[in-house]
């Protein structure tokens, strides 16, 4: 089982928890640093419809966060 850090905890993310290779973290969805990567992230997705696909957020959350696990 690999352990996962948070690289730097931004501060619109708290770890809640770190267990079997998952990762819990709950976020401030009213920092202004979580809402300038959802306007970033924000695109037409129908017509008329504007939102964030969610594997656009997840990749972009993997920059934020990383895997600093080692082989124990």
């Amino acid at each position: 089982m690999q352990r996962v850090f948070l690289k730097q905890s931004p501060s619109w993310a708290n770890l809640i928890s770190n267990k079997s290779g998952l990762i819990e973290v709950e976020i401030n969805d009213k920092d202004p640093g979580f809402h300038s990567i959802i306007e970033e992230l924000s695109t037409e997705i129908q017509p008329g419809v504007v939102g964030v696909k969610a594997s656009h957020l997840c990749r972009r959350l993997s920059f934020e966060m990383a895997d600093t696990s080692e082989e124990s």
